[in-house]
């Protein structure tokens, strides 16, 4: 649909069709997949992995040289099939347990992150000081999920029973845990639940133009009808 009327799709898929990811992973399969580990591997000095979900992917290779030539071959290859790379999305990074100290020497600061299905990843160590790949939500998704949020409570506390409203944030939040609560990622959903209580008090406040669910009584509807608790669903561990 543009502008109320509508357009045939001439070519590729609609963006958001349920059919769009299939297509992609049966696409990206040949052009990109297959081609990496038949090919490109073949020819790189070092270790070269893949990793990739739907459209979006990243590269890591042992050696500067291999992800340089990699990259302009990458663009050459996503010509001959119509599609491109989001230049503004895409980039060579230092990164994992030397990245650090390499940067350090050439008076540089600390190693670059990437973000990748909804997590930034970043370049950290465990309690024992070895290195690990640590994740967290990525700051754009976060913004955009208080966002959408505060849209969600704002248009419907003045109609919807507060049971409902309850019932509904709390899918929410085990939705939210479900994906994000991850190792490492406990400080972001706890502080996504936060701001979460805060927008629905200060909303539910606002169902009339009188102070309908003061501060108190909103704890008490809260004790009794408690919130799931930011937890750890998936664990790099087990």
């Amino acid at each position: 649909m543009e502008q109320d009327g509508y357009e045939p799709t001439i070519k590729g898929t609609p963006q958001g069709a349920i059919i769009s990811p299939l297509l992609a992973n049966i696409y990206l399969h040949y052009v990109l997949d297959l081609w990496f580990y038949q090919v490109v591997k073949k020819h790189c000095k070092g270790e070269a992995y893949l990793v990739r979900y739907a459209d979006d992917f990243v590269c890591c290779f042992q050696y500067q040289e291999d992800a340089v030539r990699f990259y302009q071959a990458l663009k050459k290859r996503l010509a001959k099939f119509n599609l491109e790379l989001v230049i503004d999305k895409t980039k060579i990074i230092e990164f994992g347990r030397f990245a650090a100290e390499n940067r350090k020497a050439k008076g540089l600061g600390m190693p670059e992150t990437f973000s990748f299905l909804g997590f930034t990843h970043y370049c950290n160590q465990s309690r024992n000081g070895k290195f690990r790949v640590k994740r967290k939500t990525e700051a754009k998704k976060f913004k955009a999920k208080i966002k959408a949020f505060k849209v969600w409570i704002r248009t419907i506390r003045s109609f919807v029973p507060i049971s409902d409203i309850f019932r509904q944030v709390r899918v929410k939040l085990l939705g939210h845990y479900a994906y994000y609560g991850i190792t490492d990622n406990l400080r972001m959903i706890r502080n996504y639940y936060d701001i979460v209580i805060r927008l629905l008090f200060k909303w539910l406040n606002r169902r009339s133009q009188r102070r309908s669910f003061a501060i108190d009584k909103f704890k008490l509807y809260l004790r009794l009808n408690p919130l799931p608790l930011p937890r750890i669903n998936v664990s790099i561990f087990a």
